[in-house]
């Protein structure tokens, strides 16, 4: 289960090398349940992280090896839909 507060780094690609960008889902007052499906909003370590994230409007995260993947999508931020 992931808590307000945890983050991990978030790939472009599963093909090696791989390269991350540190990332903090913006979880709000409620857990993320394993295998559970949520439109949320992120917090990126550096602009350039975030930039290289929209553009590749797919990504994967990572926790030692890939624990979930996520898409880019347009519109209202998390929660505000």
């Amino acid at each position: 289960m992931a808590f307000t507060g945890w983050g991990c780094p978030c790939m472009v690609s599963k093909m090696t090398p791989l390269v991350g960008y540190d990332a903090w889902p913006l979880l709000g007052d409620e857990p993320l349940k394993p295998g559970e499906k949520r439109r949320l909003g992120f917090f990126f370590g550096s602009e350039d992280g975030a930039a290289n994230i929209m553009r590749a409007r797919h990504f994967f995260l990572w926790e030692g090896k890939f624990i979930g993947e996520a898409t880019v999508v347009e519109g209202a931020a998390a929660g505000n839909d």
